[in-house]
C-alpha cells in the first residue's frame, strides 16, 4: 500500500505575523526561516505558533509584522541538542502560504468571520508511542496527555504531543501503545514555569494539539469500521 504522507499530517492556520523572520537552517543551498503567527481562538485568547518556511516559497522580505497570512502545511517536530539535553522542538512547516488583504470590520463581523472560517485545524494520523497520562485538575476537569508518532517520507517520523479533555480524556487513558489513531484538533501554545535545581524559575512555551475528535483505526479492517470519539 502506498502511504500518502500529506494525509497523515495536514494543517491550516490563518493569523497575523507577530515577529521578524529569523534564520533557521540551510539544506543543499536552500535557506529556511522561522517567524511567529498569532492565531485567535473563539474565546478571545490567541495562540502564538512558530512557522518555518523556505525562502523559495515567498520573498522573505514580504514576511513583515502585522500581515495576515493563510498557511497550509504540516505540524512537525525535531530534536534540538541544548545544554547536554535533547529537546523536542515543534513548528509548522509551510507547504503553501498566501497573504490575505484585510478590510476594516466591526468586532461583530470579525467574530462572525472567526466562527465561519477555519483558522486553526490540524489532522494527524499516527501511532500512540507512549502510555497516555490521565489526570484531573483541582476543579475536576479530566485531561489525558498523549504522544503521537506520525510517519513522514524517507523513514522519518514527527512526535506530536496532544491533549484530550473530558470523555475523550477518559477514553484515551486506556489506549495501548502502538494503537493507530486519527485526531483532529488545533495547535495551541501554552506558557508554563520551569523550575531548576538552583531555585531559578524560567517561563517557557509548550506547543501541542488540543484534540476535538479522535478515531481508532483498525489497520486490518475497512475504514468504515473505525470507531469515532468526539
Amino acid at each position: 500500500m502506498i502511504t500518502n504522507y500529506l494525509d497523515n499530517n495536514h494543517l491550516i492556520l490563518v493569523g497575523k505575523i507577530t515577529s521578524e523572520k529569523r534564520f533557521s537552517h540551510e539544506i543543499y543551498g536552500e535557506k529556511f526561516y522561522i517567524f511567529d503567527v498569532e492565531v485567535p481562538r473563539l474565546s478571545g485568547v490567541s495562540d502564538t505558533i512558530p512557522v518555518t518556511i523556505s525562502e523559495r516559497l515567498v520573498p522573505t522580505n514580504e514576511l513583515t509584522i502585522g500581515r495576515k497570512v493563510m498557511v497550509e502545511g504540516q505540524f512537525r517536530s525535531y530534536n534540538s541538542y541544548e545544554n547536554e539535553r535533547n529537546r523536542l522542538v515543534l513548528t509548522v512547516f509551510v507547504k503553501e502560504l498566501q497573504f490575505i488583504e484585510e478590510v476594516e470590520q466591526s468586532e461583530e463581523d470579525e467574530e462572525k468571520d472567526l466562527k465561519e472560517n477555519i483558522s486553526n485545524e490540524v489532522t494527524l494520523i499516527g501511532y500512540i508511542c507512549k502510555a497516555p497520562i490521565y489526570r484531573q485538575t483541582p476543579f475536576g476537569r479530566e485531561i489525558s496527555d498523549i504522544l503521537l508518532a506520525v510517519n513522514r517520507a524517507y523513514n522519518k517520523s514527527d512526535y506530536i504531543p496532544a491533549i484530550a479533555w473530558g470523555r475523550n480524556a477518559r477514553f484515551c487513558k486506556n489506549i495501548e501503545v502502538g494503537t493507530k489513531v486519527k485526531i483532529v484538533g488545533r495547535v495551541q501554545s501554552r506558557q508554563y514555569e520551569k523550575k531548576y535545581e538552583d531555585g531559578t524559575v524560567q517561563t517557557k512555551v509548550a506547543y501541542e494539539v488540543s484534540i476535538a475528535s479522535l478515531e481508532l483505526i483498525d489497520e486490518n479492517e475497512d475504514e468504515n469500521s473505525q470507531e469515532e470519539i468526539g
